[in-house]
């Protein structure tokens, strides 16, 4: 994901966050996948959370980049997804590594 794509992603993801009362933490957007540290209220349920961010970002970022969908698929996202808690490391340990993927990240985006 690059250029306005990935500009639109964060704006997105900044937006249906609001709309769940959602901070976000630290998030860093990769070529191919995203990292986001949140802090989601108890009453929602992190796989609800998932779905929610993934679907309703898909049909957003469709309507803005429809060329990022084909005509076979409307899926942006993968299936599957990867949820950690915080728990045995601490919340700057978590924000430490995803800036270190963003700068990784960006130094791909140089290269390309």
């Amino acid at each position: 994901m690059y250029g306005q794509v990935k500009a639109d992603i964060r704006e997105i993801f900044k937006k249906l966050c609001e709309y769940k009362k959602i901070e976000i933490i630290e998030g860093a957007i990769c070529a191919d996948h995203v990292h986001i540290c949140v802090s989601i209220p108890p009453k929602i349920s992190v796989s609800d959370f998932v779905g929610y961010l993934k679907g309703k970002s898909a049909l957003m970022i469709f309507d803005k980049h429809p060329e990022q969908g084909s005509k076979w698929s409307r899926s942006f996202w993968a299936r599957g997804y990867y949820v950690s808690t915080v728990g045995d490391i601490t919340e700057d340990a978590i924000k430490r590594y995803i800036q270190e993927q963003q700068e990784e990240a960006k130094k791909e985006e140089t290269r390309k």
